[in-house]
């Protein structure tokens, strides 16, 4: 079948698979260079342009490369990833950059910073060039979010370059500042949104991941005196370490006591609660009084934490009581555990497609109806506090 017999969507398709994603490697390890580098040859939708042991000659060969991801390591001697990074985007504005680090503290800091200047994701590599070798985890993790951001640049580039598709601007007129996923055309995907149940909510509960720490950030400062009323439990698909860093940033981000949670305590309005790292965190009711419990099984949806084991707790606790929230992120988790808190007369609020930096999670929520409303990012703290306040329109 030719291009020309298919339709919109599936010449989209075709178009994607026979045009590979574009990566470029930068790291200082020979051993992760011939390593990474094969996995990405391997792949049929993808092809490695480019493998620098420095990142200076990377950001030399942006231009000539043309890739549409970058996989850049944090430690390296002539110019580390953090310095790399914003001279990547200059010469790149729609690039997508991974960033890629051991999990140490500092690591973990250098990351998260990389996020706000940029940088579309992270993946934390093992702590030993051995370790690269022996992890299936390290290998499905990098490739998978090779491949979603790939894809989501793709489509970005496609709109941008669109007969009449001029760049964004702000209520000024200047260009709106580069971030890591640029805001694309929904791709009209069918589904419907629910009507709001009746009541109003006493919790809120957010999961996220790709993209998630920037979005976290964006709706919880604009909740403003909800953040003193009600507790707040989020899931961000992160490695200890990371967690632990993200749950100190959002309470410097909000004011309000955030913390990596701990089994066994209760759950109090005003506080903020993070899921650790490497442990899935739910609720449970202890009398009248509601508590964290901390759960060491396997990975639900490859993921660990999870957000489907606490919305599916929290809808028993709470029921219609609870208002969970949905950002961007890869694959589907959320979506079975947004179920439960319907089914228990609960809310669900889902990030739009052209704001996520990836539309699996909250459109996996979206597309099987579990949401009462689908909103751009910087709609869904006003949406939230109208909740909170009564207020159901």
């Amino acid at each position: 079948m030719s291009i020309a017999s298919l339709t919109g969507s599936q010449a989209g398709t075709a178009t994607v698979q026979a045009d590979p994603i574009k990566v470029m490697l930068v790291d200082d390890a020979v051993v992760v260079r011939g390593l990474v580098g094969r996995w990405i040859s391997d792949e049929p939708d993808m092809t490695l342009v480019a493998a620098h042991r420095s990142a200076r000659d990377a950001v030399a060969d942006i231009t000539r490369q043309n890739p549409d991801i970058v996989i850049l390591d944090i430690e390296m001697p002539d110019m580390d990833g953090i310095t790399a990074l914003p001279l990547m985007i200059a010469a790149k504005r729609d690039l997508m950059v991974i960033m890629a680090s051991t999990l140490t503290r500092r690591n973990a800091e250098i990351s998260l910073k990389c996020l706000s200047l940029g940088a579309a994701d992270y993946v934390p590599k093992p702590e030993s060039n051995a370790g690269v070798t022996t992890s299936p985890a390290f290998k499905r993790e990098l490739i998978d979010k090779v491949r979603a951001l790939g894809r989501r640049r793709r489509i970005s580039s496609r709109f941008a370059h669109a007969p009449g598709a001029t760049p964004a601007a702000t209520a000024s007129g200047a260009l709106a500042p580069r971030v890591a996923a640029p805001s694309i055309v929904p791709q009209h995907h069918a589904f419907k949104t629910r009507p709001l149940n009746i009541g109003a909510p006493k919790v809120l509960l957010i999961g996220s991941s790709t993209g998630g720490p920037q979005a976290l950030t964006t709706v919880l400062r604009g909740l403003g005196a909800i953040l003193e009323r009600v507790p707040v439990l989020i899931t961000q698909h992160m490695p200890p370490t990371f967690t632990t860093i993200l749950a100190e940033h959002t309470a410097k981000a909000t004011g309000r006591p955030a913390a990596e949670a701990k089994d066994g305590e209760p759950v109090l309005a005003g506080h903020i609660y993070v899921a650790p790292g490497g442990r899935h965190m739910l609720v449970k009711r202890t009398g009248t009084t509601p508590v964290i419990q901390l759960d060491d099984g396997p990975p639900i949806n490859f993921c660990k934490p999870a957000v489907d084991p606490l919305f599916k707790s929290a809808a028993q606790v709470w029921g219609g009581a609870a208002l969970a929230c949905v950002l961007t992120g890869m694959g589907s988790d959320g979506a079975h555990g947004a179920g439960d808190v319907v089914a228990g007369g609960g809310n669900v609020i889902a990030q739009d497609e052209a704001t996520s930096v990836v539309w699996g999670m909250p459109g996996a929520v979206a597309m099987a109806g579990h949401a009462a409303a689908v909103l751009p990012l910087d709609q869904i703290a006003p949406k939230i506090v109208r909740l909170f306040s009564g207020d159901r329109s």
